[in-house]
């Protein structure tokens, strides 16, 4: 009886140890934190370039035509070459003209002469007069034909100054200095005075972009400066990545559009270089160099949540907060924000790729390379979004 009772209190301790092994065997051990990069939302000092998309215009552009009806005898320029103001650019045939000069000529000598006789008569008649040789009034009928043959005279010499103009107009010369296009008409052809486009000259020294700024961005940003026709432009054209060159405002229009809200305005680049084409597409970024200070996040730290924009905030107890935020503008590999976060906040730098809000990581502390004074154009020539920041 006793060994039973024995057997049966062994028996129960054993299932008893084989319980709490299995027990021990079935506890899953605790998880540990994911590891995240984390960094203190920066404050930086930061230029704002305003960018806008335009055309290069030349300050002069001239539609060379005729002054004058005739055939073309010659074209004297290479196509696509630099002129001179002054240079012979066609030439017409100037015979007719020629010989309405020579004949007006002829005709101002005859016209000459006569003027020379009724002066001549007309101090005779004055001595008889005086005599009483003559009437009175044969008198100021000799007077009366000198002032008509004064008044021939002055006729024919204004026609003969309107033939050598038109004598002259046969040899068409170019009006500014600037790049020329192709000839429209070669020699044999006749042409129309006033009516026949020739060529065209464009001025390539400088060149103007025109763009229109907004009433809001110019009452912000421009309206304060204090000498906005010495603010830096930048041009960038298309197909090329890097600053061209360097220009400055020259032309501020006197109203605002009331169609369009917005500021006609002018800039001028030097083109010495000939390296710019009027009509060319160009972007144009300007700064009023004024110092705005924001706080800036690695692009990577923002999430997408819908229509929502969210950074990952880590707290006191490491766990990771869901944090609304307002975009502004890019500069490279960072985003501006506007507001939902204060400068000093842990962030997540990699964004909410692998963890989420709710979530207690380990932080790993990282330093985030920002500079100074974020005034880089490159990063300004990124911002697609024009002047306007995104919202």
């Amino acid at each position: 009886m006793l060994k039973n009772v024995f057997f049966v209190l062994g028996f129960s301790i054993l299932l008893l140890l084989i319980g709490c092994e299995n027990d021990v065997k079935n506890e899953t051990p605790p998880r540990p934190n994911t590891a995240v990069d984390v960094a203190t939302a920066p404050k930086a000092s930061v230029i704002d370039w305003h960018t806008y998309t335009t055309r290069l215009v030349p300050p002069k552009q001239v539609d060379l035509r005729p002054r004058v009806t005739g055939l073309i005898t010659a074209v004297k320029f290479k196509e696509g070459d630099y002129v001179v103001k002054g240079d012979t650019l066609f030439t017409l045939d100037n015979r007719i003209y020629l010989a309405t000069v020579k004949q007006l000529q002829a005709r101002k000598k005859k016209a000459h002469a006569a003027l020379l006789q009724a002066q001549s008569e007309s101090k005779r008649a004055y001595r008889l007069q005086k005599k009483n040789a003559i009437s009175a009034e044969e008198a100021e009928a000799r007077t009366s034909i000198t002032s008509q043959r004064e008044a021939e005279l002055a006729a024919i010499q204004s026609s003969l100054q309107l033939a050598k103009l038109n004598l002259e107009f046969t040899t068409v010369k170019s009006p500014i200095t600037g790049k020329i296009s192709r000839a429209l008409f070669t020699e044999g052809n006749t042409v129309k005075a006033n009516e026949t486009l020739l060529t065209r000259i464009v001025s390539t020294g400088t060149l103007y972009a025109y763009f229109d700024i907004d009433e809001r961005s110019w009452n912000a940003q421009f309206s304060r400066v204090e000498n906005v026709y010495k603010l830096p432009v930048r041009l960038t054209i298309m197909g090329s990545q890097t600053v061209d060159q360097v220009g400055y405002i020259d032309f501020i229009d006197n109203e605002i559009d009331q169609k369009s809200g917005t500021l006609r305005v002018r800039a001028v680049f030097d083109n010495k270089a000939q390296a710019l084409l009027a009509g060319s597409f160009a972007r144009i970024s300007l700064t009023t160099g004024i110092n705005n200070e924001k706080i800036i996040v690695p692009d990577r730290a923002i999430g997408t949540d819908l229509k929502n924009r969210f950074v990952l905030v880590m707290d006191e107890d490491s766990v990771l907060q869901y944090r609304l935020v307002k975009l502004g503008k890019r500069y490279g590999k960072f985003r501006a924000i506007k507001s939902g976060l204060e400068e000093g906040d842990w962030i997540v730098v990699n964004g909410p790729a692998k963890v989420g809000a709710g979530m207690k990581v380990s932080p790993r502390t990282v330093a985030l390379e920002v500079p100074k004074l974020v005034s880089d154009f490159a990063f300004a020539a990124s911002d697609s979004s024009s002047h306007n920041e995104v919202l």
